[in-house]
């Protein structure tokens, strides 16, 4: 982190995917909540690196004790059928900022396919963890269709409505930062840093 600014934002991100937790719908198995779409923003936002950082200090966080998952904290929640989703989060936030730094333009459309390539590793990480917790810790026995279906399918609408908000929000919030002065750092091949605006 370059410096105190990068620093707040990461932890107010971490704070936002919190907040994000308690607002939930309880559905079967996994319940929907608002944590996708701060994670996404942390990508949108901070890029890479750092909408990463926030999503890993959040999941350090919880694993401490600090009850700021959807079901509390605490180590054993790595135990968890749904600690996949955590996982993918950190993916996600990482993967958004990436393609969100390579883009010269950030058009709505491009927004959109930018905020589904990190969901689809949300449900990746989160579904193929749902399947082996529940088979191989829980002891109980579930078809990886039955982990598809309550782990992907009764889910993904909501977050395909997030998707378009984060989308929306996204190319509202860049021109904003970008007259405001916030910059985005992006490494050539060559290591050296070219400042970036958006």
């Amino acid at each position: 982190m370059k410096n105190t600014r990068d620093l707040i934002l990461v932890a107010m991100f971490a704070a936002l995917t919190a907040v994000g937790a308690f607002i939930k719908i309880p559905i079967p198995y996994v319940p929907f909540t608002l944590q996708f779409l701060f994670c996404a923003l942390a990508g949108v936002i901070l890029g890479s690196k750092l909408g990463a950082m926030s999503q890993i200090v959040y999941v350090a966080i919880g694993l401490l004790g600090v009850p700021v998952f959807t079901e509390g904290g605490g180590f054993s929640y790595i135990f968890k059928p749904t600690f996949g989703y955590l996982i993918g989060f950190i993916v996600a936030a990482y993967v958004i900022g990436k393609i969100r730094e390579s883009l010269k333009e950030l058009t709505f459309i491009k927004a959109i396919f930018m905020t589904i390539a990190g969901l689809f590793f949300v449900y990746l990480f989160g579904v193929i963890y749902l399947y082996i917790s529940y088979n191989f810790y829980l002891g109980k026995n579930i078809s990886l269709y039955f982990a598809f279906f309550y782990g992907f399918v009764v889910c993904v609408a909501g977050d395909l409505l997030l998707v378009i908000f984060t989308a929306y929000i996204s190319i509202k919030v860049l021109p904003v930062l970008n007259r405001s002065g916030y910059r985005v750092y992006k490494n050539d091949k060559e290591g050296v840093q070219h400042e970036r605006l958006y």
